[in-house]
């Protein structure tokens, strides 16, 4: 039966496909994110279109028979027997798929997974959200059987997919590889493109609901739904509330211009480090925010420099970063969100840009590291935003919301490591360009580097 609701063409259908086919069963997929990012709704139609029968097991929603059946299930045969009478469908040996939804919420499944696959009657797939929160994992062994993808927000690519173009992408990657200009008038067409995709974002029910009405209001209350939804799941893993209010600070830190996020500001006072390592932990694993680590010694082999206690933080989707940042406007307040779109906000949007090409790097597959060092005045602080490990070199990114006049911390970064700098990069508004050793990169192009 097709689903009532829009399917949407996600990259990710590609790697479960190679799951599917160079595993064979020999592993179980689990597909990790946030809620809302449309996990369940790709597990259902891989299964649809890759299976001859599926069954879906949701157990936010599972009736008392699926919970007893979960009891006994160390008895495969009546396990799976029961699955069939509950949900009324029969399973065919290596040609059928069950899917384990929101498993989080039932351990004892996830930890038998390694005996239903060893069976490999079926093939499985597990979708879930706060994976390795304590209350999900005590007491259960994790599976080493499983084949683990995390699944974002949409990228820019699939939500231009969305709105039925699938040639803009192809021809802007073939232009980034070429180092080729597009001319200021298509540069503007294109900007605005991308900070329509800035406002409405990557969530797939926002998405949706802009195809649907394109009334931009409509989208901004669609994202509120998802950012209570959000602060009640953070409640959920955090009584205290301080979770729900770190997340809420995101764009505040990020517009003070700080080297660092600032708990302290943000909680009133310091934690202890044990409890505050428990809270970002959850955070983190809630997959709503991508941490930015700094590398104290930006080299190859970031991780091995990276200072875990000082990090900035991103939304992990730049429209609801955007809803986050006006919350305190109502949500018909539309004018926001036209002058977000025309480029005519007063406010410094620079770190808008910043949260949009955090983004773009993770789900590109990129970790986030950033450095930060005085100047020779001691005054202020030069900052280069991400740094990406290539091949045996470093490229330095730095990120500006409009037009640049000055790039004064690439000229440092560029002084201070040059032997291991490959190439350089700043992104902002206008075209495709170099200036001297940097190359200017349009934000369109972001995903490209």
């Amino acid at each position: 039966m097709e689903p009532d609701y829009r399917v949407f063409r996600r990259k990710i259908y590609d790697e479960m496909l190679e799951w599917k086919h160079n595993r064979d069963g020999a592993t179980a997929l689990l597909i990790k994110g946030a809620r809302r990012i449309g996990k369940s709704t790709i597990a259902e139609e891989f299964a649809r279109n890759e299976y001859e029968s599926h069954i879906v097991v949701d157990f936010a929603d599972a009736p008392q028979a699926v919970w007893e059946a979960v009891d006994n299930i160390s008895d495969r045969d009546n396990f799976f027997m029961q699955l069939q009478f509950i949900y009324g469908v029969t399973l065919h040996e290596r040609r059928s798929v069950i899917i384990f939804d929101e498993i989080q919420k039932c351990p004892a499944v996830r930890q038998a997974i390694k005996y239903l696959v060893k069976d490999h009657r079926y093939d499985f797939i597990e979708t879930g959200s706060l994976l390795s929160i304590k209350k999900n994992t005590k007491d259960i062994v994790i599976p080493s059987e499983e084949t683990r993808l995390t699944m974002y927000p949409m990228d820019y690519e699939e939500f231009r997919w969305a709105l039925g173009d699938s040639t803009t992408l192809p021809l802007l990657r073939a232009a980034f590889n070429d180092k080729r200009s597009l001319g200021d008038a298509l540069v503007r067409k294109l900007m605005r493109d991308l900070r329509l995709y800035m406002l409405v974002g990557g969530m797939p029910q926002a998405v949706e609901t802009y195809l649907n009405t394109t009334n931009l209001a409509a989208v901004d209350a669609k994202k509120r739904e998802i950012i209570e939804l959000y602060i009640d799941d953070f409640q959920k893993i955090d009584p205290s509330g301080k979770v729900g209010r770190l997340f809420g600070a995101i764009p505040s830190q990020l517009s003070k211009n700080a080297s660092r996020y600032q708990v302290t500001s943000v909680l009133g006072r310091s934690e202890e480090k044990d409890t505050m390592d428990e809270l970002l932990k959850e955070l983190e694993d809630s997959l709503t925010v991508n941490f930015a680590h700094h590398a104290d010694d930006p080299n190859i082999g970031m991780p091995m420099h990276a200072n875990y206690n000082q990090y900035k933080m991103f939304v992990g989707d730049t429209g609801l970063f955007i809803t986050l940042a006006f919350w305190d406007k109502a949500v018909a307040e539309n004018v926001i969100y036209q002058k977000l779109l025309t480029d005519k906000l007063s406010a410094d949007l620079g770190y808008v840009y910043e949260n949009l090409v955090a983004q773009m790097l993770t789900a590109a597959g990129n970790r986030l590291f950033y450095h930060a060092w005085p100047t020779e005045s001691g005054k202020h602080n030069y900052e280069i935003d991400f740094i990406l490990s290539r091949g045996n070199k470093i490229c330095p990114v730095e990120v500006k919301s409009s037009g640049y006049k000055t790039h004064a911390s690439l000229d440092a970064f560029k002084a201070k490591f040059s032997s291991r700098i490959g190439q350089n990069y700043l992104v902002y508004s206008k075209d495709l360009r170099k200036d001297g050793d940097i190359v200017l990169v349009p934000a369109f192009m972001g995903m490209f580097l």
